[in-house]
């Protein structure tokens, strides 16, 4: 299975896929607000053309990381907040792992030096999977998110390249 992976960055035609994919991974236990597109064009617009990178899994998208800059300052240029979702039909596979390793090859050669990202408490899976990936706890946000009728922490995590 893994020799079939091909990742590359995302391209225009990847959009309803990548959609797709939110659609099936992101709820109250992976993120504190839903994530819903309006149209392909609102997508774009959020997440254009090569700000992720996707894994292709024999044609079909098989998940994907993105990536943005934290802020627009150019002193925080050698940091990138990464996003990582995995088609439900993929998972387990070791397609995750993959794509965390090919962003921190790609993340380097752009003189990336730190990746960082968000998790939730209510998240302990990905918890494990990104200190699998070498990601340590940086900080956390106590109580940030009241969802499902309870309190829950946004745990900052980050990996040096």
């Amino acid at each position: 299975m893994s020799n079939s992976i091909q990742i590359r960055l995302s391209e225009m035609r990847d959009a309803g896929a990548l959609m797709e994919i939110d659609s099936l991974v992101w709820d109250t236990r992976s993120t504190p607000a839903p994530i819903q597109w309006n149209s392909r064009e609102h997508y774009l617009q959020k997440c254009p053309p090569g700000n992720q990178l996707v894994a292709e899994v024999g044609g079909t998208i098989g998940g994907y990381v993105g990536f943005d800059y934290p802020t627009p300052l150019s002193s925080n240029r050698h940091v990138l907040d990464i996003n990582i979702a995995v088609h439900p039909d993929f998972q387990r596979q070791g397609i995750g792992q993959r794509l965390i390793e090919a962003m921190k090859a790609w993340a380097a050669e752009q003189g990336v030096r730190k990746l960082s990202l968000r998790v939730l408490t209510t998240n302990p899976r990905a918890v494990e999977f990104y200190q699998n990936c070498g990601f340590v706890e940086q900080g956390r946000l106590v109580q940030e998110f009241y969802l499902n009728e309870k309190y829950v922490d946004d745990i900052l995590m980050y990996c040096m390249l």
